[in-house]
């Protein structure tokens, strides 16, 4: 009787994932949001192209020996990062160099990866498809595998119209995907759009008057990140990565790197693009007094006596609090962007 009433209830929970996922309106802007960066009309999001989309994100066949997908790296319960990695670990477990960005709200993005060199999401996953650490495949050789097999077949062109794919269509239909993991829905948001029954406690509200003063002037509201790319005073890692510098060879560009968003830190732990802190209290610390007085140090880090943002321990805690209002629970466990 109770195995009988445990099949019920998978069964139950396996029709309502399949109800929820069916659920697709499409792209809409959060009514809190900017208007998109992402230019939409080269590449309408539709739900053939969107499931075409995650079907490919979660495909092992886009690396050499089918074991890495993007999903991989990318993990939707740690808000799309790989939790728990300084850097990334692709195939064969090679190291990366850089801690994995989170995939959300990335239409709002004008440059992607912490040292730049990518300007078009459309264009993006070709880095880590090709890159030796990380799948190391060929593009040519993706789309041979996927052509192969029916089930791509059918998904082509159920988003196309045509079965044959194409370099084009591949990096579109991963783009919807993408452009779809959109976190809008955490405290903070709910607050800014007046939803009935919502408020900032006195701590968070503090909070969020101390980040507006001393924060705000790179990690934006509301996207929590003026997509920039600064110099933080963090020392040099033994690998020497030189962030943006790598990619334009500008002097001045050197040890800058893209400002991450700060929403759903609870979930995407460890810290900073080589993810050398675990703490959200240790990158706190670093700012307040361990900021390294480095060439093209960010000039919002040397108002002050001293380098950095000066911090007491009750505008930490407020900070740690408000901070909390940004994670977004219904984002990473969204079944529509899950695997199927």
């Amino acid at each position: 009787m109770i195995a009988c009433c445990l099949f019920i209830i998978a069964c139950k929970k396996s029709a309502d994932l399949i109800e929820d996922t069916t659920l697709f309106g499409g792209f809409t802007k959060p009514a809190n949001f900017p208007e998109p960066s992402y230019n939409f009309a080269n590449n309408t999001i539709t739900k053939a192209g969107f499931e075409l989309g995650r079907n490919l994100f979660y495909e092992g066949r886009l690396s050499r020996n089918n074991t890495i997908s993007c999903g991989s790296c990318h993990m939707q319960s740690a808000a799309f990062t790989q939790h728990g990695h300084d850097v990334s670990h692709g195939i064969d477990d090679r190291l990366g160099v850089r801690n994995s960005p989170p995939i959300m709200n990335l239409a709002w993005n004008k440059a992607f990866m912490w040292g730049g060199g990518v300007y078009d999401l459309d264009l993006q996953p070709i880095v880590p498809i090709t890159a030796h650490e990380e799948m190391d495949e060929q593009i040519d050789r993706v789309m041979d595998k996927l052509s192969q097999l029916p089930k791509y077949q059918q998904l082509f062109k159920a988003a196309y119209g045509s079965a044959e794919i194409t370099t084009a269509k591949l990096m579109k239909a991963l783009s919807q995907f993408m452009l779809m993991c959109i976190s809008s829905d955490s405290k903070y948001d709910q607050v800014m759009r007046k939803e009935q029954h919502v408020a900032f406690s006195e701590l968070e509200q503090e909070g969020l008057l101390f980040f507006r003063e001393k924060c705000a002037a790179c990690h934006t509201e509301p996207l929590f990140t003026d997509g920039k790319f600064r110099n933080s005073g963090l020392l040099p890692s033994e690998i020497d990565d030189q962030g943006l510098y790598e990619s334009t060879l500008n002097v001045t560009d050197r040890y800058k790197f893209k400002v991450p968003s700060l929403r759903n830190l609870r979930y995407t732990a460890p810290y900073m693009h080589d993810g050398r802190f675990l703490t959200l209290d240790v990158v706190l610390a670093h700012y307040d007094h361990q900021v390294a007085d480095l060439p093209n140090l960010d000039p919002f880090l040397t108002q002050r006596p001293g380098l950095g943002i000066s911090l007491s321990p009750s505008e930490r805690q407020a900070l740690l609090a408000f901070l909390n209002t940004l994670n977004d629970e219904k984002f990473i466990n969204n079944p529509l962007l899950a695997e199927q």
